[in-house]
């Protein structure tokens, strides 16, 4: 199963893609997360030093020009199969690949780097069994084609806030009219029994998620988001969305 999360910046967007795949390794499941924001901060938020989490793919200039070309002379279909397990980080028994910004990609962009990144992103979603999940890019422009056509639903996360769910119902109102209708609203820092108001666009509500004493605390000292001891709030919610998105999988138990 293959999900993205997206979201206007500061709502937690990156937090709740760790938090996902957490409970999904934590089960057994094998899990990648995709960092796929050109904030570049899910190895961070999955306990990584800077000096462990991997450099960007798109980046990656040399390894760009061997496998895509370069001078005008571009494959789209770079070999890409053996990229994963090369450039991926592991974190709380999950793989972490850091592709940067895939802006453009599937939007009439043909340079070398997103060439790169949208087929290592196609080959993780299509051609492998695991969980894959993406954190995309903060905001609404960036979405195009070669981000959605890749994944079977989508998380739009928001804090309960007209500004946050006017950019969530943008976010998938975009989705929805480049094929993505599967999706699900996260409201994340809200109390419990919050109500979202009616706006066009905007996605059923999956799960809330309340403030996090334990991460709120943590977060001068250390910006990992795993291991949290508020498990009986976090494992409804991640079970709950991933139960919206993934309609005819099987979800692991909390």
């Amino acid at each position: 199963m293959k999900l993205a999360v997206a979201g206007k910046g500061g709502v937690g967007k990156t937090t709740l893609v760790a938090l996902l795949g957490e409970y999904l390794a934590r089960r057994g499941q094998e899990v990648w997360l995709v960092d796929a924001d050109t904030a570049l901060c899910l190895g961070s938020a999955l306990g990584l030093a800077p000096e462990d989490t991997p450099a960007p793919l798109i980046a990656n200039s040399e390894l760009i020009r061997q496998r895509v070309g370069s001078d005008g002379f571009i494959s789209l279909n770079p070999k890409v199969d053996d990229l994963p397990e090369k450039l991926r980080a592991r974190a709380g028994g999950m793989n972490l690949l850091v592709m940067g910004s895939i802006a453009g990609a599937g939007g009439g962009c043909a340079c070398a780097a997103n060439a790169m990144v949208k087929s290592l992103l196609a080959h993780l979603v299509e051609e492998r069994g695991q969980w894959v999940i993406v954190d995309l890019e903060a905001g609404v422009e960036h979405l195009g084609r070669g981000t959605v056509q890749f994944v079977d639903g989508l998380a739009v996360v928001s804090e309960p806030s007209l500004r946050g769910l006017s950019v969530a119902a943008q976010i998938a109102g975009l989705a929805r009219d480049l094929g993505l209708a599967r999706q699900a609203l996260v409201l994340n820092r809200a109390e419990p029994g919050c109500v979202p108001p009616r706006l066009d666009g905007l996605p059923p509500l999956a799960a809330t998620l309340p403030r996090l004493p334990s991460l709120e605390a943590r977060q001068l000292v250390s910006a990992s988001a795993l291991d949290l001891p508020e498990r009986e709030l976090i494992d409804p919610a991640c079970r709950a969305i991933l139960q919206a998105i993934a309609v005819g999988k099987e979800i692991p138990e909390p």
